[in-house]
């Protein structure tokens, strides 16, 4: 009986993840290596995340770091909101800065799972 019950609790929990998004036309690996963008392999994948970002939305911060890599920079705002920031555009530590370069910008909720994503 109570292998029954551990076994339920199991596959509930399995159940309540989701599974990582597949972006199309887009080089994940090339996304994590280009650090802050600073080699314009994120700016030539611009309009693909564009078209493809709401497939972010509800995944948790984990997932996230283990999709895009980990955040350029991240922020953590009032009610326990936080932000990761990946520059597309060449950021100002880059040798190369680009002014008022595009970002994309994840904002997580409270509990930690992707309420909104925007290029800014």
């Amino acid at each position: 009986m109570p292998s029954k019950v551990v076994l339920s609790f199991i596959l509930v929990l399995w159940s309540c993840g989701k599974s990582l998004p597949v972006f199309e036309n887009m080089n994940l690996a090339d996304w994590q290596q280009d650090r802050n963008g600073c080699s314009g392999k994120r700016a030539a994948m611009e309009q693909v995340i564009s078209n493809q970002k709401d497939k972010l939305l509800a995944l948790s911060e984990t997932q996230v770091a283990e999709l895009l890599g980990r955040p350029d920079r991240n922020e953590l705002y009032k009610r326990n909101q936080k932000f990761f920031y990946y520059f597309i555009h060449p950021s100002p530590d880059c040798d190369t800065p680009k002014e008022n370069g595009q970002k994309l910008v994840i904002r997580f909720n409270a509990t930690g799972r992707v309420k909104e994503v925007t290029i800014e």
